[in-house]
């Protein structure tokens, strides 16, 4: 201290924020783009890239779940790696691995190839994703912080309109654009990555839990890939061998997380999780609910292209009523915040009630001027629903669990999507109804309001999906 530092010594001093953080979370950005584009193409290019590829119709299902499912099967143990070697090198390998998959999916020439690729693609957007929220909280100082992961929202609701629009044009012209548009992306963020991103150090005493990873994500293929090939084989009997050994299989990593935290060591899951009820009930509610989600606009957009004939780009401006509606929902959610749970709590009525319009409007001859209201009423739900969601369950989470709640809950949405595509999906092409699938996704709305009355009634304050 000089004899011109007249602060007092007590006083704190906010760190420097990192010189390039803004250019860094422009980085940051790209990588989700990438990966939310993605995560959803296929639900607009899948019937003209089964039609081009061969395969039954479980191809439709696995382009989206082979995708989830490496996604779910590498998300955690992508976030503890960023942790153990450092979260720029991991975006690094991420966002190369990602643009590899990429080019993988544009070169694929058969059904296998295709699903081969799509799962590089999910496995290396796991390494890349977790990383961004890490990065964030060393760049930025608090006043900044929130500010920056507000951005995330325009970026979400930006991608949720525009990402199917691009994805039916390019569709229009040929299906491999929609993974060749990649790699350009891929390239900057890569070099924008090496220059602007910070050096973080890895975390020591960071373990990975391996064989956790391993039996979750066992116990996640168990469950899905029969539900996704049972349907197409006549439901044999191995298909549901394979579901009841899921459970076996949970119930394993659920003891082997219990003992390697009993025995000090660094558990990919906290088992005391798992004694609250709060949030077991939010676990149920979210899967339950990504799950109706992720399969009511899949069927949705195999409907209005198998069902009614429209072409990849007009189904893709069939469904820009939800998306805006999703954004409107999740901007009265914001307004609505104080009311916690019962916000929730609406958005499923409100959601269950635009899908049922849904089904009462499909018709041989609908246009999509009849089913834009209703479906706007769904989007509106979904944005009610999704944006208290993680608030609420992190609630019951006490600030040693933060990271490991967060990160089960991230997990969790993946999970609920990939079950949500191969249960609907296999309704869909079992019953060839539209009608009678999202009465199905009606029902597990129902459900999730059910459930939903189990949560707390509010958020804690601060609590966030990225704590």
């Amino acid at each position: 201290m000089t004899a011109l530092d007249i602060r007092p010594v007590h006083t704190p001093v906010e760190p420097t924020p990192y010189r390039w953080r803004w250019p860094a979370l422009a980085v940051i950005l790209a990588g989700s783009v990438m990966e939310l584009l993605d995560a959803t193409v296929t639900n607009i290019a899948g019937p003209t890239m089964r039609a081009e590829l061969g395969g039954g119709t479980s191809l439709i299902q696995w382009l989206g779940a082979a995708y989830t499912l490496a996604m779910t099967a590498g998300l955690l143990t992508g976030g503890r790696l960023g942790d153990i070697v450092g979260r720029k090198r991991m975006f690094l390998i991420g966002v190369a691995g990602f643009t590899a998959g990429s080019l993988l999916c544009a070169l694929a020439f058969s059904p296998e190839t295709i699903i081969a690729a799509r799962i590089v693609q999910g496995l290396f957007g796991a390494a890349m994703i977790p990383q961004g929220m890490g990065l964030m909280k060393e760049m930025f100082p608090p006043k900044e912080l929130a500010t920056a992961m507000g951005l995330f929202g325009p970026v979400i609701g930006l991608s949720a309109v525009g990402g199917p629009i691009l994805a039916g044009a390019l569709t229009s012209v040929d299906w491999r654009l929609i993974f060749v548009i990649n790699l350009p992306i891929g390239a900057v963020a890569a070099l924008a990555a090496l220059r602007f991103l910070p050096a973080s150090r890895p975390t020591r005493g960071v373990r990975l839990d391996l064989p956790g990873a391993l039996l979750a994500s066992a116990g996640t293929v168990l469950i899905v890939f029969p539900l996704v090939q049972g349907g197409e084989h006549g439901w044999p009997a191995w298909s549901f061998a394979m579901m009841a050994a899921s459970g076996a299989v949970f119930g394993l990593f659920a003891a082997y997380e219990r003992r390697k935290a009993a025995g000090g060591g660094d558990p990919l899951v906290a088992p005391s999780l798992f004694r609250k009820r709060a949030f077991v009930s939010g676990m149920a509610t979210g899967t339950i609910y990504f799950a109706a989600f992720a399969g009511a606009f899949f069927v949705i957009g195999l409907y209005t292209q198998l069902g009614l004939g429209y072409s990849p780009l007009k189904a893709a401006l069939t469904g820009v009523p939800s998306s805006l509606g999703m954004i409107a929902g999740m901007g009265v959610a914001q307004a609505l915040q104080r009311h916690g749970r019962r916000v929730l709590l609406a958005g499923a009525v409100v959601m269950a009630l635009g899908v049922t319009g849904v089904i009462a409007v499909a018709s041989p001859g609908v246009s999509p001027w009849q089913l834009a209201p209703m479906l706007a009423v769904t989007g509106l739900g979904s944005g009610l629903i999704m944006t208290p969601y993680f608030g609420i369950v992190m609630a019951a989470v006490e600030p040693g669990e933060t990271g490991s709640a967060s990160g089960t809950l991230t997990a969790l949405q993946q999970v609920g999507g990939a079950l949500g595509l191969a249960l609907l999906g296999t309704v869909y092409f079992g019953t060839g109804s539209a009608q009678a699938t999202l009465g199905v996704a009606a029902g597990m709305i129902a459900a999730t309001f059910a459930v939903g009355l189990l949560l707390p009634k509010q958020a804690r304050e601060g609590a966030d999906i990225a704590s």
